[in-house]
């Protein structure tokens, strides 16, 4: 069964790769316990989801799936992106038994993971609404997953800052210190990489004036108050997006996104990661 995504996955062959990895980990040189059943076994199957979740990873659970049993039918009710209930069935499946018992485990890894982060997202998301303000994710991803969970932020309502350190330049304070200034540091990055985003982290007002003047396109407030927060808005006056980072969660999100600013970003969406709680009940033919 082809399924339609509301939003654009990573492409198939880093999908391939992950799971690959995760076959490897797991599976070894081959699943001993899946042995014990007739290699001809048919089995059906039901994914249920046990908890209030926005599911997140359906071409991971898939791949997973069919690289051990390429003709096994696999019916969603659902899409990424899609909220569902407690008790919800979200999935059947028929295919091969082994080939069903073997992929569960890293197929529900994925889609556990995946769907914890476009959860999470949904709810700092929420929490922003009536607001300008957009959900932004970090680096601070599962090592080996960031298109994966970036994705899933994506399916969860939020937005995708900077991949890794090779499509946008974030200026930090040990560059700053390095290059001798903010103006300096911004003049060496417009001349290394003039078409990169260019970002500049700020710890004070002073700094951002400075930020401003050298012309960046975007500026990061880095633990400020919720009083300078608002100073910041008013002095920046829309010549450039401000981003708040840093002690930011469920509790404080809301007062922050009233400030005015243009964009929030969130560690917490990629790195504390809870499991959504899903269950696969097999039944051998």
């Amino acid at each position: 069964m082809t399924h339609a995504f509301r939003f654009a996955p990573p492409n198939q062959n880093l999908i391939d790769a992950d799971v690959e990895r995760a076959f490897a980990e797991d599976i070894g040189h081959g699943d001993a316990t899946a042995s014990l059943l007739p290699a001809d076994a048919e089995a059906t199957a039901q994914l249920t989801c046990r908890e209030d979740a926005v599911i997140a990873g359906i071409l991971w659970f898939d791949t997973c799936v069919r690289k051990l049993d390429p003709h096994a039918r696999i019916d969603w009710s659902i899409t990424d992106g899609d909220r569902v209930a407690p008790g919800s069935v979200v999935c059947e499946m028929r295919g091969n038994a082994r080939a069903l018992v073997t992929a569960e485990r890293s197929a529900l890894n994925f889609l556990q993971m995946l769907s914890g982060t476009a959860t999470i997202t949904a709810a700092y998301v929420a929490a922003v609404a009536g607001t300008r303000t957009r959900v932004l994710d970090t680096r601070k991803t599962v090592p080996g997953m960031r298109l994966a969970q970036k994705y899933a932020v994506r399916c969860g309502g939020g937005h995708n800052h900077r991949i890794g350190l090779y499509d946008a330049i974030l200026v930090k304070e040990n560059h700053i210190i390095a290059a001798g200034s903010i103006a300096a540091a911004v003049q060496a990055a417009r001349r290394l990489h003039p078409t990169l985003l260019l970002e500049v982290e700020v710890e004070n007002l002073d700094e951002l004036q400075q930020a401003l003047d050298a012309g960046v396109d975007r500026v990061m407030l880095d633990n400020f108050t919720l009083p300078l927060m608002r100073e910041a808005v008013a002095q920046a006056n829309g010549r450039v997006p401000l981003e708040i980072s840093g002690n930011v969660d469920l509790q404080t999100i809301g007062e922050y996104a009233q400030t005015g600013v243009d964009y929030i970003s969130v560690g917490a969406l990629t790195k504390h990661v809870r499991a959504v709680d899903l269950s696969l009940r097999l039944k051998i033919n």
